[in-house]
């Protein structure tokens, strides 16, 4: 088998030669299009030269559109790729000679001879054309490389039509661009460009996709007869599909027609064709799945969806989410995310031995790494997937108004993002677990964690709330609450109080610090206030001021936002917005800043860790700066194994579970919910949610040191 033969030396007077002739070719067919009778006349000639002079020779070099390849946090496990076209570039090292030849010997035997446009190609095609000897074409390899040019960059689709129509205008100027191009570029240059622009059927563009998508190797192992398969295809890849049946055989006749070629110009021996013709040819592809309901593994679609979500609202990418989704499928970048393998596998896992898929009820977990943001998990005990609208799987809704409608829950398949909001999902109440965000403001107003408050088993404030309020002290349109267990009336202070979740201290601490001051706290620390009610109590401040129960988590949140905002306790105080990113990588290999942690001072250090020492109580820990007494979810510390901080949450009659739990690695949050109905009748349960938060930390944190947290200066 031989390689190409290299390209011969530029000769000045064989290119001048060639203007000059093509100038004249121009002519001829310029007038043999219009006057058909003065075709060979000097004044066509003239006129010509002219007219070819004229026309523009500067290609607009525009890349094709490129494959995004997107990674876990380890940067070698893939998760999705996403394209407009399946394509990915690869210089012509890693290109099978035997791939070189094969196109060659299909598209343009004279390549490595002319100087971009074959002159004795486009006179015996020009004869032939106009005394009816059927259709020859003579494009070149280099001609055929400025059409595919300029209709990527055509910029209007009339622009992309002109590229492509079968006039001897268009032709022309294909040669003048041809000509050009073969000045600035060598053969193997325009060789490599070729190869990595033409389309080989089947959603494949370039010869890396063609490839994948019929043999699933990379190009630089293609056999003789593979490349001369795919070399076929490009005259007409729906002609010579061998996949269809009555692109079988056509792709058969003409693999062996190029074969045949192969031998004759000496690429490869008579024995070597005669071998090649008798490979059978395959009738399957290999066609790679297109984003995140096509992501390796089905549980990390919903980390997939977050990301993609994520880079339509980045306006570096694109003034426009379209812009911005065409910038993702043809930019050609290397994603490397924020999941990790390790901490998705045991999410995944830990719910799965707890809860069916199959369940109305859903168990969401989200989680982050303290001190950046990034987001290491999301999971939950769905299927990520569209139903089928022809053979829906899933239930009808657990709603009784949207079954009545003929509505489908979300269970056991759903796309929507229900672990991180965004669309028509605007959170769900987690209840205690918004605690915190008092304790933090009364931690920044001068209150010390052991400030104590005698709670009594309910607490009548100054909160002002419909009268007719479960509520509301009876009689008055006073805020009321109570608290979970009798036993919780007497004096409590932060550690005790956050310890064993006391309603009647945390409300009248928020009544004291202003209610406002707290919702501040939890924007700051990243709440989202999604629904449009939430959204307008947090942000007009009078009104903030008589949210009495919110200290209680009434305001719908996600697992990723709280799994957040306790990250930030464990980042000293700094809040840091959630990111799927680990580092992007330009098409060139360049590093881009997009996605890297953005963090800013939510509270300060030593608030933040006197609030994280408080929090150690309700998880089985033990708090440095005082004592705790009680715990929510005591088996948590013991089962993790290393210093740990967190919270439970309920909300009434039990209709959410939250629990999150933190080490300065990583914070998860998860939640218990019934994300199609709000006003479901079943009492979640802590003994499905806690396990799985808990368990997920102590599989991530196996085998690390164990690291004490940091006290505060004062």
């Amino acid at each position: 088998m031989t390689s190409p033969t290299p390209p011969r030396g530029r000769n000045k007077f064989a290119s001048a030669g060639s203007l000059l002739i093509c100038g004249l070719l121009a002519g001829v067919v310029v007038a043999a299009a219009s006057f058909p009778a003065v075709a060979m006349s000097g004044l066509a000639a003239k006129a010509g030269s002219e007219t070819f002079a004229e026309l523009p020779s500067e290609l607009e070099q525009q890349t094709a559109p490129q494959v995004t390849r997107v990674f876990a946090s380890d940067n070698k496990t893939q998760i999705a790729v996403m394209y407009d076209e399946f394509r990915s570039d690869v210089p012509l090292k890693d290109i099978s000679v035997n791939m070189q030849n094969a196109i060659v010997s299909a598209e343009d035997h004279q390549f490595y001879k002319h100087n971009g446009v074959d002159l004795k190609g486009v006179a015996r095609a020009f004869v032939n054309n106009k005394n009816g000897g059927g259709k020859q074409g003579a494009s070149t390899l280099t001609m055929q490389l400025v059409r595919m040019t300029l209709a990527y960059s055509a910029k209007t689709p009339q622009e992309a039509v002109d590229a492509t129509k079968d006039t001897p205008e268009r032709k022309l100027s294909e040669m003048k661009y041809a000509l050009q191009l073969e000045k600035e570029l060598n053969k193997q240059q325009i060789l490599e460009r070729y190869l990595n622009i033409a389309p080989f059927g089947n959603g494949a563009y370039g010869v890396y996709a063609g490839s994948q998508v019929y043999f699933g190797k990379k190009p630089k192992d293609l056999t003789v007869p593979e490349a001369a398969l795919l070399a076929g295809m490009v005259k007409a890849p729906t002609s010579f599909d061998p996949t269809t049946p009555s692109g079988y055989p056509q792709a058969l006749d003409r693999r062996n027609y190029i074969i045949d070629n192969m031998r004759d110009l000496g690429y490869v021996t008579p024995e070597e064709a005669t071998k090649a013709k008798t490979v059978k040819l395959g009738k399957t592809t290999n066609r790679p799945g297109n984003g995140c309901v096509s992501v390796a593994k089905n549980n990390w679609g919903f980390f997939c969806d977050y990301f993609y979500r994520w880079w339509l609202t980045q306006e570096a990418f694109g003034k426009t989410t379209y812009d911005r989704e065409r910038q993702l499928k043809t930019g050609g970048y290397r994603v490397v995310t924020s999941l990790d393998v390790k901490a998705q596998s045991s999410a995944r896992k830990e719910i799965t031995k707890l809860i069916k898929d199959s369940d109305r009820n859903a168990l969401l977990l989200a989680g982050v790494e303290p001190g950046s943001g990034k987001v290491r998990s999301l999971a939950a005990n769905r299927k990520y997937k569209l139903d089928s609208a022809t053979d829906p799987k899933n239930k009808l809704s657990s709603d009784p108004q949207k079954a009545a409608k003929g509505i489908r829950g979300t269970y056991p398949n759903t796309t929507n993002p229900i672990i991180t909001g965004g669309g028509d999902i605007t959170g769900y109440q987690a209840g205690s677990v918004f605690k915190m965000f008092t304790m933090v403001a009364a931690l920044e107003n001068g209150m010390e964690l052991d400030y104590t408050i005698n709670s009594q088993a309910r607490y009548k404030s100054g909160y002002i709330i419909d009268p007719s309020s479960d509520a509301a002290c009876p009689g008055t349109h006073f805020y009321c609450p109570s608290n979970a267990s009798k036993s919780e009336v007497g004096n409590f202070n932060m550690w005790t109080g956050f310890g064993s979740s006391v309603n009647t201290y945390f409300v009248p601490l928020q009544e004291q610090v202003g209610a406002e001051k707290v919702v501040d706290v939890a924007k700051r620390f990243g709440v989202k206030f999604r629904a449009s009610s939430d959204a307008k109590i947090a942000d007009d401040e009078a009104s903030a001021h008589q949210w009495g129960a919110f200290t209680l988590g009434v305001s719908a949140s996600t697992p990723l936002d709280i799994a957040n905002a306790y990250a930030t306790l464990a980042g000293d105080g700094m809040y840091c917005v959630p990111t799927p990113i680990q580092q992007i990588y330009t098409q060139d290999g360049k590093k881009s800043d997009i996605g890297q942690p953005k963090c800013t001072r939510a509270t300060s250090k030593d608030v933040a860790r006197k609030a994280l020492d408080a929090a150690r109580c309700p998880v089985g820990d033990q708090a440095q700066l005082g004592n705790c007494s009680g715990a929510t979810e005591r088996n948590a510390r013991s089962v993790v194994g290393h210093p740990i901080f967190g919270k439970t949450g309920t909300t009434d009659a039990d209709k959410t579970a939250a629990l999150v739990v933190g080490t300065q690695h990583l914070v998860v949050a998860g939640y218990l919910v019934n994300p199609d109905w709000a006003g479901h009748p079943d009492r979640m349960s802590h003994g499905i949610v806690n396990p799985a938060v808990y368990r997920t930390v102590a599989d991530y944190m196996e085998g690390r040191p164990k690291e004490e947290f940091k006290k505060p200066n004062d």
